[in-house]
């Protein structure tokens, strides 16, 4: 093993610039932009970055990549709210950022000094990295109030060669293989004369061969089982928090839309998106009556969404609505966005930001409903907006039975922004990781109808008015990445963890041991 395996390859400001840089190319990879490949070369500089850095300078070089990252990701967070919610986000994610960059620095000094294996540099440490890196986006997706799972290294991938591993190992697991790969070619890279690198070719095999496998392995095929003829409506009203409306126009915004649909033959049920009724019908009753002639003219039942009380508790809710029955069954969103859709230790923030948090008057509460409607010919999986990149609500819709998705979403307050075309890319991952299709729709936009395998077979142009009517596949069966569900994760992180609490132990014996062989061979 050389001597400087682990000794930073940069000094401090050139990783410091190197992460900032890194932190730029990677948001590349991921919509608007989509250049998939400048995902892997995000993260190869990060990682480059972090190299032989110890603890406090590894968190600086963790942070100035994540700041970098989240400015331009999340931007979009600005747009109608300012400055302020737009940097504590980005602020909060890098900080997570920082501390899982001080986890990968250790595994890079750690590991080269457990033993002198070649594997260990070539395979093992490769390995570890990649499961910190998940350990970090486990993190973000946890912490804090319920966390924000939204930039995961998976999520940049919805187009390119890796999409369909998705199907196999789920989000957290592409996003390893991702970084397991960038982490072997830095090491292939970072060996020295030609011995070296012809034991490295031999040794990179497994890591080329898994490669190859992510790339080119087909998605699992779920059973196909019919279809169903969803009508989905898109009404571009004013849905956004700053638009100006009067009680109903939202409303009927949404049913001038649905019009030109209503005589269409074989309807099988009617969509709308998050927030197309801002009259709730099961407290309205010319709402109700509305809502029984859609769905009697369709024949079909209406899959509605729009805010529901319980005495002082209000609700985002999807309620399927039957013609002289009324909602027959509901669904409310498990994760309501803090700072969005609830102020989470409101005491604190309305002394901090009186005039942001004073915006929301009323703060939202998680369902508790199964995330699935039975519409008579088939069962449909729910997501309410940005419950759709949280997996255990994705896993359960087809474990309870789904035979498609709908994914209901209102992206009013990001118009213009990067943020329709990301939470389009998500929702095209879930078609592929449960074999499923996705009716994605949205009360501007984007709105698409996607297959299984991630073809988009039906859609609307953003910020217009319209409607579709799709024959959509139905499919039966779970694919792997289903039946693992948390399992996959998991073991990542925990194995993880582990490995690097073991990799320090071990270092630290070898140090210790031969720290005391040379101290000996210096006694006279």
């Amino acid at each position: 093993m050389p001597e400087n395996a682990s000794r930073p390859l940069l000094p401090l400001w050139g990783a410091v610039l190197l992460a900032v840089v890194g932190g730029l190319v990677y948001d590349l990879g991921f919509p608007s932009v989509g250049a998939w490949p400048l995902a892997f070369a995000g993260i190869a500089l990060a990682l480059v970055s972090l190299i032989g850095r110890r603890s406090w300078p590894a968190a600086l070089v963790g942070f100035a990549f994540g700041l970098a990252f989240y400015l331009q990701h999340v931007s979009w967070t600005s747009l109608y709210l300012g400055p302020i919610p737009w940097l504590a986000l980005s602020v909060l994610e890098s900080a997570i950022m920082a501390g899982g960059a001080v986890l990968i620095a250790l595994a890079y000094r750690w590991l080269p000094r457990a033993g002198e294996a070649r594997w260990l540099r070539l395979l093992a440490l490769p390995a570890l990295v990649a499961g910190l890196w998940c350990v970090r986006e486990a993190a973000t997706g946890s912490l804090p109030y319920g966390g924000f799972p939204w930039a995961r290294a998976a999520l940049s991938q919805s187009q390119s060669p890796f999409a369909e591993s998705v199907s196999w190992i789920g989000s957290t697991g592409v996003g390893f293989v991702m970084v397991a790969i960038v982490a072997a070619a830095v090491e292939w890279v970072r060996v020295r004369g030609w011995r070296e690198l012809r034991a490295t070719i031999l040794s990179s095999i497994p890591v080329v061969g898994v490669a190859l496998l992510a790339m080119l392995l087909p998605a699992w095929a779920t059973v196909p089982n019919g279809e169903l003829r969803v009508a989905s409506v898109q009404g571009d009203g004013p849905a956004g928090y700053f638009d100006e409306r009067s009680p109903g126009d939202i409303l009927a915004e949404q049913v001038d839309a649905t019009r030109p649909i209503l005589d269409e033959p074989g309807v099988d049920v009617l969509l709308w998106p998050e927030g197309g009724s801002d009259i709730d019908p099961t407290r309205s009753e010319s709402a109700a009556r509305l809502f029984d002639s859609m769905s009697e003219r369709l024949d079909a039942p209406v899959v509605l969404n729009t805010v529901t009380t319980n005495g002082e508790e209000f609700f985002n809710t999807s309620l399927l609505w039957r013609a002289g029955e009324g909602a027959v069954a509901r669904h409310s969103k498990r994760n309501p966005v803090p700072f969005g859709e609830y102020i989470p230790d409101r005491w604190f923030y309305d002394a901090i930001v009186p005039e942001l948090t004073g915006l929301i008057q009323r703060g939202y509460t998680p369902g508790t409903d199964a995330p699935v409607f039975d519409l008579g010919g088939a069962v449909t999986g729910l997501a309410i907006c940005f419950d759709v990149i949280y997996d255990d609500l994705i896993w359960e819709g087809a474990r309870g039975g789904a035979e498609l998705y709908m994914f209901q979403t209102n992206n009013a307050d990001f118009r213009g922004t990067d943020e329709n075309e990301q939470q389009l890319a998500i929702a095209r991952l879930r078609a592929i990781e449960t074999g499923r299709s996705v009716v994605n729709i949205s009360t501007v936009g984007t709105s698409q109808v996607i297959d299984p395998t991630g073809r988009t077979i039906d859609s609307l142009p953003a910020y217009e008015p319209g409607a579709m009517v799709t024959d959509v596949p139905l499919r039966t069966g779970l694919t792997p990445a289903v039946v693992l569900g948390g399992w996959t994760p998991g073991v990542i992180v925990g194995a993880s963890l582990a490995a690097l609490v073991a990799a320090g132990l071990v270092a630290r014996r070898r140090s210790g041991a031969a720290s005391g062989v040379a101290a000996t061979a210096s006694t006279p």
